[in-house]
């Protein structure tokens, strides 16, 4: 009595099919696995491009000196 059989859980899920519409749960699902995917992804991204401080440090001077230009370039226009 403590846990359901096979059949309970076909017909709770005949109920949800009924109620929410298999189109709905189609897209719930899609959207679901969509979100894993993408989460798996940020994960491996995350860590194949581990930064050393040093990289971290250039990527920085870099972005400041392409700012330095664009705000050299507004002055003298």
């Amino acid at each position: 009595m403590g846990s359901f059989s096979i059949w309970h859980w076909l017909i709770v899920l005949v109920i949800v099919a009924l109620v929410f519409g298999t189109k709905k749960i189609r897209n719930m699902g899609e959207d679901l696995g969509g979100a894993v995917k993408g989460f798996k992804k940020g994960m491996k991204d995350a860590n194949t491009d581990e930064k050393t401080p040093e990289a971290v440090t250039q990527q920085r001077t870099q972005s400041e000196d392409t700012i330095d230009v664009q705000a050299k370039e507004k002055t003298d226009v």
